[in-house]
Formats: structure tokens, sequence, C-alpha cells
């Protein structure tokens, strides 16, 4: 006979992944920077039958919390040109789903985010803010979700899905041009 998990266990179990790996770089500086992680075995962003509960008046450091918990359970998910969840993304689409999804409205594109975002020094920056990249031409293309840590949740392009990154990334790096916080 084979066991199901109940859904609650599945967002249990997701919740304390998302948990574990915002702790990860707490316990110890390691001596060489890590690489970064791109795969984790977690299910299909589909494959949760039950939707996480909207939270109704939380605090700043509890929605950028929520925020991280929700990206981070939508890694592995594909990246999409336009697309804007539930089962596959572009960075601002996955941005703009994750706020939705806790009754946040932002605006839909990367530079559109930056535009409306408050402002967020790089030595302020909490769960749940936003990283904007330039990643071609002059303007803001790029947008991420920092989870703490030193990292992020991003949909990077075509043929790479949902992953979490360091900022310290010899890539993203140099293109970062500022953060921001839309809660």
């Amino acid at each position: 006979m084979e066991l199901m998990a109940r859904p609650s266990t599945q967002l249990f179990c997701l919740a304390y992944l998302a948990w574990g790996l915002m702790l990860q770089g707490c316990a110890s500086h390691p001596a060489q920077p890590m690489p970064p992680i791109t795969t984790l075995a977690l299910p299909r962003p589909d494959s949760i039958a039950t939707p996480l509960p909207r939270p109704e008046s939380l605090s700043g450091a509890s929605v950028g919390s929520e925020i991280v918990i929700r990206a981070v359970a939508l890694l592995g998910a594909p990246y999409r040109f336009g697309a804007a969840g539930p089962t596959s993304f572009d960075c601002s689409g996955l941005v703009s789903y994750v706020h939705h999804e806790i009754g946040i409205e932002v605006p839909r594109t990367a530079v559109e985010q930056y535009r409306a975002a408050t402002p967020v020094n790089k030595a302020d920056l909490a769960p749940g803010d936003l990283l904007f990249f330039r990643t071609r031409g002059r303007e803001v293309s790029h947008v991420a979700i920092y989870t703490g840590a030193g990292r992020f949740v991003h949909a990077p392009q075509t043929g790479r899905p949902i992953e979490l990154r360091a900022l310290e990334d010899d890539y993203y790096r140099p293109r970062l041009v500022g953060a921001g916080r839309l809660f």
C-alpha cells in the first residue's frame, strides 16, 4: 500500500526546508565561496493541491519571510519568458506571483517593480527584499528575491529553472544596480 503525504505535511516539509536553507550560512564561514545551488529535489509547483494560506496581518519581517518561503517552494519550476505562474515563471513573473499570493499587488515587469520599490541599502537587506540587475542594456532587466544569508531566488533564463544563487556570484555581483521593498 502506497502512502501519500497530506498537503499540510508537504507544506510543513517545504517550509522546514526553506528555513534550513536560510540558516545554512549561519553556522560557519566556509574557507572558499560556496558554488551556487542550481537544483533541489522538490515537488513540482502544481503537485501541491492545497495553496498556502494568505496571511491577514503580518509585520514587515513576517511578510518578507512569507515571500521567501513561497519563492523557495518554487525552486526547480521552469523558466518561461512572460510567464507569471502558477507552474512556470520569468523573473518578474516570479516576484509578481509570490507577492500576489499573499495579497500584495505589484507591477509586472522588472523595470516597473524597480520604479515602484522603496529603495533599500545593500547593508540593510532583509528577506523578501528585491534585487535588481542590469543583465542587458541600460535599464533594469532582471529581478530576484533576497532570501537572507547572502543568497537570492530567481528565474534566470530559458533552459534554467528557478534557482538559488549567491549575491557574490561572479555574473550577478557586478550587475546588481539596486535593492528595494514592495511590502
